[in-house]
């Protein structure tokens, strides 16, 4: 069966737990490196990573071409599914663009969408709601909304959140990354408890999931995948015990994958382990040289090197 002739009633559930956000490895001249791409998929199955998130900022999906996004997603369903589920970017300004995408992604394999509000263009409240309603109906793939107001200026409201959900039932969560944990109680409230709660942030992620939420789509998943989930577990389990300890060592990673705009730490970060290429491409470039000492501080203290 070829990947555009999927059988969508193989659709994973989309778990609670840690989530990857992940890098899309590159070639030096700018290609995607298929063969690390896999690497990285099959490394994941192995750490228990809850869930593969593709084709989202830290994937650099706006430099992919749509033949390209096929490409990744195809290798992504061939490594993973029926193991992980896949969760696909699909956001963009324009609702009509957002279906195309998202059609591509249900056709190759998705398990789900994950749509980040319009950026740049700053819709209001209402717009939010006519937008993600558009695709909603327009394709039928469960949808995470996204919500990164400092990368989009554009923030979803609880209340917006909850309208969505009640009118559309494909919406099935949220990504917050806004960093503020009061959002958790606001949500959860207005939207239920069946309402997908995912951290966008992992700093505040474990605490995001004690207070209630289900989960965390993690930046720092790409370095420690397996800590990452074990770190979910126990917030899962609201063992804030465990979770601290767990977290403590991973703190200053959370921190130091954002000296610059991501992805450019984590994917030199992963370069320094070994894992792939540091390539990246236009308009972001390769991790400066005066952040390499504070990141490698950062994966040793996570244990992710140790020379």
């Amino acid at each position: 069966m070829t990947m555009n002739a999927v059988d969508i009633s193989s659709r994973m559930p989309i778990k609670k737990g840690s989530m990857v956000a992940l890098v899309t490895p590159m070639k030096p001249d700018g290609a995607v490196d298929e063969a690390q791409l896999r690497s990285l998929l099959q490394w994941h199955v192995a750490c228990q990573t809850d869930g593969i998130v593709v084709l989202g900022t830290t994937g650099e999906a706006s430099t992919l071409s749509f033949d390209e996004r096929a490409r990744v997603l195809d290798i992504t369903a061939e490594e993973v599914k029926g193991k992980i589920p896949i969760v696909v970017g699909t956001g963009t300004i324009d609702p009509r663009t957002v279906v195309k995408l998202t059609q591509q992604a249900r056709d190759h394999g998705a398990d789900a969408s994950l749509v980040v509000t319009p950026y740049y263009v700053k819709p209001t409240q209402k717009g939010l709601i006519s937008h993600f309603g558009f695709v909603a109906e327009a394709v039928d793939l469960p949808c995470l909304l996204y919500n990164v107001p400092g990368r989009t200026g554009s923030d979803i409201k609880p209340e917006t959140a909850a309208e969505v959900a009640s009118k559309h039932a494909g919406v099935i969560g949220m990504k917050e990354a806004t960093g503020d944990l009061a959002r958790v109680a606001a949500i959860r409230s207005l939207a239920g408890r069946d309402f997908l709660l995912y951290s966008g942030d992992d700093e505040t992620g474990a605490e995001f999931v004690l207070q209630g939420g289900d989960g965390v789509i993690s930046v720092t998943s790409n370095i420690v995948p397996e800590q990452m989930h074990m770190l979910m577990m126990a917030a899962l389990d609201k063992d804030k015990t465990r979770a601290e300890a767990i977290n403590t060592p991973l703190q200053l990673l959370h921190q130091r994958l954002f000296l610059q705009a991501n992805p450019i730490p984590v994917k030199w970060a992963l370069y320094r382990m070994g894992r792939m290429g540091q390539a990246i491409r236009p308009p972001l470039t390769v991790l400066e040289e005066e952040f390499h000492a504070p990141l490698e501080e950062a994966l040793r203290a996570a244990g992710a090197i140790s020379d």
